[in-house]
């Protein structure tokens, strides 16, 4: 007959063979579902951690203890992004009162779920094909999302506050040396963005507001919310822009002098060859990217004026559009930044690459019932970009602008300041 230390090394053995069987039927499972029950596991030990604190230990009787255990219940708590079904513990005060508890209640916060339902759908999930989602469901819970459609309401909520991040940040932690504004259209609505590079090259969404950059009134109010957030311009700052004329009057209104500004080239290639028929476009285009490579911003200009005075007679509208604003399409050379900085600061480029992410964000979206709905997806989406951008091209140039921007302030006369908040 085995004595009682083999047997109780039999059974320990036992136990521990046991766990590592269940370990490797999880695993075969998928990661996840080996994570959601160790999770399990060891929020089950928490709970009981808190029942013994409130009940004493288990089975020793206490004259003084101030509560008692009652049974179990079925709940549920929120673990790797689902609901799990789980059994809670239920304890009561000695006067009869039902006792919470803290552990369980922490993990029953539905924004637990709605957030890693926003951040599935940020990647693509629609809530339609969300119980897809969910992963490998054969370690013992059951998903809620089985039985019921996914909590919209909520869902709305959790991105209306993670849209609201953006257009409230404060910029005054650091300086902005360039500023890249632009209208993008997004499901019959246009979206203002406002994209700043600071001194180290790292680009941020400063906010965006719905309306078109052909509107005074919003340029002026974008403009001024900025500045009331802490944008500063003292030193400084070199504005890219798509060409709205109410934007570059607002801009002198709001930011001053300080505020150098740089027509995108982009805007302003298509803008031109939206006047010319299919066949003329190829030369022209090559003549105006020549004199856009010239190192030598007044070479340029002549470049482009000859070629304005070439369009008149048969192409008056395309010579007209190339001479309207032509001078600040040239503001980076004059400005003597290298080549490198240039192919970032001649256009706003970084704002059309990242709505490519808002685009991919809200694809799944079949809807759009308002422009609210729009601002909230274009956020959410901007700030998922935010995470992926990386430094502009020629960062390392960036004390050259900052240097230009100052001799250019200083050239300029003192009563010439901007609107501050």
């Amino acid at each position: 007959m085995k004595s009682l230390h083999e047997r109780e090394g039999k059974f320990q053995n036992d136990t521990i063979q046991l766990s590592l069987t269940q370990i490797m039927e999880s695993a075969k499972e998928g990661l996840l579902a080996l994570a959601v029950q160790t999770g399990l596991q060891v929020f089950q030990a928490m709970m009981q951690e808190e029942v013994t604190q409130l009940a004493g230990p288990k089975g020793k009787h206490n004259p003084n203890r101030k509560a008692v255990r009652h049974g179990v219940e079925q709940g549920s708590v929120v673990l790797g992004g689902r609901k799990v079904r789980v059994e809670k513990p239920r304890v009561r005060s000695v006067e009869g009162e039902e006792l919470h508890l803290e552990v369980y209640q922490v993990f029953q916060d539905p924004s637990l779920l709605t957030d890693a339902a926003l951040e599935r759908m940020i990647h693509g999930l629609s809530t339609r094909n969300y119980e897809q989602g969910l992963g490998a469901d054969r370690c013992g819970w059951e998903s809620k999302f089985h039985q019921q459609k996914y909590d919209q309401p909520s869902l709305c909520g959790r991105n209306r506050e993670k849209a609201g991040r953006a257009p409230g940040r404060r910029l005054d932690d650091r300086r902005y040396p360039a500023l890249m504004i632009d209208g993008v259209v997004m499901a019959d609505h246009t979206v203002v963005v406002a994209l700043g590079v600071d001194e180290e090259g790292k680009k941020h969404i400063l906010g965006l507001w719905e309306g078109a950059t052909e509107n005074a009134p919003v340029c002026k109010s974008f403009l001024m919310d900025l500045v009331d957030r802490g944008l500063s311009t003292d030193r400084g700052i070199l504005v890219i822009i798509d060409g709205s004329k109410a934007l570059r009057s607002a801009i002198r209104d709001v930011l001053g002098k300080q505020a150098v500004v740089q027509r995108c080239q982009v805007h302003k290639l298509r803008n031109v060859l939206d006047h010319l028929p299919e066949r003329e476009r190829g030369w022209v285009e090559r003549k105006i990217k020549e004199a856009w490579r010239q190192p030598d911003a007044d070479k340029a200009h002549r470049a482009l004026k000859r070629l304005a005075n070439q369009l008149d007679e048969v192409h008056p509208g395309a010579a007209a559009s190339l001479r309207e604003g032509m001078e600040e399409t040239l503001t980076v050379i004059r400005l003597g930044l290298s080549e490198l900085l240039q192919t970032t600061l001649r256009s706003t480029n970084a704002i059309e690459s990242a709505f490519k992410t808002v685009r991919d964000v809200s694809r799944n979206v079949k809807r759009w019932r308002n422009g609210q709905q729009v601002l909230r997806w274009s956020a959410a989406g901007l700030l998922e970009a935010e995470t992926r951008f990386r430094r502009i091209k020629g960062y390392r140039q960036l004390p050259l602008l900052k240097q230009a921007l100052e001799q250019h302030i200083d050239s300029e006369p003192k009563e010439n300041k901007p609107i501050t908040a």
